[in-house]
Formats: structure tokens, sequence, C-alpha cells
């Protein structure tokens, strides 16, 4: 458990978001920040388009591990989904109307504490929802001339 002042965690959490690259992490980070210098759960959720479980969950492995506990990894992860997992991610995707690669991993490290090292495995699930990734390419249509 941390032993530090109000003022000393959100520094602290400030020089950490500054320094990460890794937008889940500066999320997770974002939010303990907030949460810890009062904002309400229901700002943060909406600004960081979270879950309020979400910032319950980060800011109390915050509170527990300090910044250690809102690192990736730190935890030991599950390094593939069951098959029932697999298929509500796929059920989750066709819901959507848009979809966002990015969405998707924070969605999966949310909910199923999974992060894959391969993008490929992110790309197979949208894949078997049925969701194409290849780009378009933009073809000029034949002109047909008139004899």
């Amino acid at each position: 458990m941390l032993t530090y002042t109000k003022s000393e965690m959100v520094a602290l959490l400030g020089e950490f978001i500054r320094s990460t690259s890794d937008a889940r992490e500066l999320k997770r980070a974002l939010a303990v920040r907030m949460a810890i210098a009062g904002k309400p759960y229901g700002e943060i959720a909406e600004l960081l388009e979270v879950y309020k479980s979400f910032i319950t969950r980060w800011k109390q492995e915050f509170y527990e591990k300090g910044i250690e506990g809102i690192k990736l990894g730190y935890h030991g992860r599950k390094s593939y989904l069951s098959e029932e997992e697999k298929q509500e991610i796929i059920d989750w995707l066709k819901t959507k109307d848009y979809w966002n690669l990015d969405e998707l991993i924070t969605h999966i490290d949310m909910n199923y504490d999974v992060v894959y090292q391969s993008k490929q495995s992110y790309y197979d699930l949208f894949s078997e929802a049925g969701i194409t990734w290849k780009r378009s390419q933009k073809v000029n249509p034949k002109i047909e001339q008139k004899s």
C-alpha cells in the first residue's frame, strides 16, 4: 500500500505519463491521476472512453503496487483466449458500426487480461467476425470511347 500524499501521487503519475510511450499505460495512468485528483468517475469514463470499473481496477492496482501496478506485463497474463472468450469478442465486434484496432486491443486487455504480441492475432479476430481489413485501392473507371 502506498504511503504518499495525494499531491505526491499526482506528481508521480504525472512523471510516468510524460515518460510512457504505451497508449494503454497512458490511459491507465491518466484515469488514476484524475480519480486521485477528485474528478468524478463518470467524467473520467466519458473523457477516456473507458468503463468506471476500469478506473477502479487501475486505481486499486496503483495503490497496492505503485507505478509498477499500472505498467503492462506486471501481472502474469494469459497468452490466449478461450473459445468462449473469443466468441464473445467476435459477437462484440459484430455489434459495432465501425472498427478500430486500438479499441479492440484495449477491449481485450481490459476485459480478458490478454495482450497479443503480434497484431496478426487481432486481425484474425476481425477476420473471424467477417470484417475485412484490406485497404481498398482507388481504381479509375475505364472510359469507353464511342466509335
